[in-house]
């Protein structure tokens, strides 16, 4: 791992290659994770004029925060940082500016009244701004309307601030899950519109990983089962690779719940007595049966 400037806070960070991209790892983009950017974007974005960089690099630097906070993976390549730019998911008012400084306390909060601490002094990507002093404007802005007390570098939401985030939040923080599959093709859909709903329900942001690389699902990654709360692995396939992502995440201690088609227990090998899958037979049976394990 060697170290190298992040283009859009300017911080020189670890970074760490994988495969055509580079991965860029705790920087002010993303202090308590990484984003990964195109190898060969890197120098023809560092050619970009003072002033296209002045403008652009502090969005980018914000949503890359903003999306990595969320538990989300970015990979990056020079069409997607122009095409941010014109993006619906980038907020241009002050308003929903400081929306996304009361998103962001409310990911981090217990609830009313609990500090979150925040060093502005790197944090302007909080709000997309492209300056400090704007920054410090907002968070004046939402202490005037009772959105938010600050004690120096402790910031809290006040109950009318909680309940605001709450809304705009879907009343809910998502936490990431990953469902490992091996399945024929065409039954992602059913794990799409039966199973994940449900788990959504739970506050869990599902994602189906497919070691059949089937429609609808994303490749295996060991980074995104990293960053996971919880893994659910169906093993009626007998994929080896559903069984070893889910060592993986034990290996980490991130919860796991095993499930198996009726149809695959007869032929199925358990290579340990502390798997107990919970057998179903339709989708809709094992999102009943997901949902009543999650809400206990």
């Amino acid at each position: 791992m060697g170290k190298k400037y992040c283009l859009f806070c300017d911080e020189l960070v670890s970074v760490e290659a994988q495969g055509d991209y580079d991965r860029y790892v705790n920087c002010h983009c993303s202090p308590d994770g990484s984003y990964n950017l195109l190898r060969d974007s890197y120098e023809p974005i560092n050619a970009f004029s003072h002033g296209k960089k002045h403008q652009m690099f502090p969005i980018i630097s914000a949503y890359i925060r903003e999306q990595t906070d969320c538990d989300e993976r970015v990979a990056l390549s020079i069409e997607d940082v122009e095409s941010l730019m014109n993006s619906p998911k980038i907020p241009v008012t002050l308003e929903e500016k400081g929306n996304r400084f009361l998103q962001y306390l409310y990911r981090h909060a217990q609830g009313p009244d609990d500090p979150v601490v925040i060093p502005l002094t790197h944090s302007y990507n909080l709000t997309y701004s492209p300056n400090i002093q704007e920054l410090v404007f907002i968070i004046d802005r939402l202490i005037s309307e009772q959105s938010i007390l600050r004690e120096g570098m402790n910031f809290r939401l006040t109950e009318n601030g909680w309940r605001e985030a709450a809304t705009r939040a879907g009343g809910r923080k998502l936490k990431s899950c990953v469902l490992l599959i091996a399945e024929e093709q065409g039954s992602s859909v059913q794990w799409l519109e039966k199973v994940l709903p449900k788990i959504e329900q739970c506050g869990y942001m599902p994602r189906i990983l497919n070691s059949s690389d089937t429609v609808n699902s994303e490749p295996f990654s060991m980074e995104l089962i990293a960053e996971s709360k919880l893994l659910i692995a169906d093993i009626s396939g007998q994929a080896p690779e559903v069984y070893f992502a889910a060592g993986y995440a034990l290996g980490l201690n991130i919860p796991v719940l095993w499930t198996v088609r009726s149809t695959a227990v007869d032929q199925l090998f358990i290579p340990s007595n502390d798997i107990r899958p919970m057998v179903w037979e339709q989708h809709e049976e094992l999102a009943a049966l997901l949902l009543q394990k999650l809400i206990q």
